[in-house]
């Protein structure tokens, strides 16, 4: 049964949780040769100091490797809440955005194969570059959100939440049955097909027909 908890609950929290959802399009599990997740996704998390704006600037991190972007569509819980139904998951959204889920590719490939956590890959300081976000409206089906990232001019990634593994409602459905969800909470749902690496100099934009658009410069 849904629980729905006033905002008040959370008062002592003055910084959201990033929830990050791993190979949930199966187009990129098979571009990096991965197996899929199942049913309920992999979820790993990132500290409030990943987020950026897109007035800052997107510095990369030295001497790690490569850094991978990858653009996801982000929603913003608004009601809490736990054992959410996926029925009742619209109402405990306040907002859609875009944003990154920058990723030390080198390091990430090295924890895999040692079998360790993947947090220090995905979870560093500014990993999280995340634009406005644009309150959800009643004619914005979360099963048919469009957004694509382009970079320098060109089209890198593009993706639909119809391709999701785990649609958007059955993520705060599967989060909430083991966290209770807090307003301000965010959800990065994952990241379609054409994931690379970035450079000093690239001008990444993301856009979506529904979302606002925002821009990043590397530094």
């Amino acid at each position: 049964m849904n629980q729905t908890q006033p905002a008040s609950a959370f008062a002592h929290r003055d910084t959201p949780r990033i929830f990050c959802i791993g190979r949930n399009y199966a187009d990129h599990v098979q571009e990096l040769g991965n197996k899929m997740a199942g049913d309920n996704a992999i979820v790993f998390m990132k500290p409030a100091s990943a987020l950026i704006s897109p007035e800052e600037s997107l510095t990369l991190p030295q001497g790690q490797g490569s850094v991978h972007y990858e653009a996801e569509l982000v929603v913003e819980i608004g009601a809490a809440g736990s054992n959410i139904t996926t029925s009742d998951a619209r109402s405990h959204i306040a907002a859609l955005g875009l944003g990154l889920d920058l990723t030390l590719r080198d390091l990430q490939h090295k924890l895999k194969a040692g079998g360790e956590p993947w947090e220090r890959a995905k979870s560093f300081d500014s990993s999280a570059p995340l634009g406005q976000m644009t309150p959800l409206g009643d004619d914005m089906d979360l099963n048919n959100i469009e957004f694509e990232l382009s970079i320098d001019g060109k089209i890198r990634q593009r993706g639909n939440t119809s391709h999701l593994i785990v649609g958007v409602a059955e993520l705060l459905a599967m989060l909430s049955r083991d966290w209770t969800l807090a307003a301000g909470d965010l959800i990065y749902t994952g990241t379609p097909a054409g994931v690379g690496p970035l450079a000093s100099g690239m001008h990444l934009t993301l856009s979506g027909p529904r979302l606002a658009s925002t821009r990043w410069w590397v530094t």
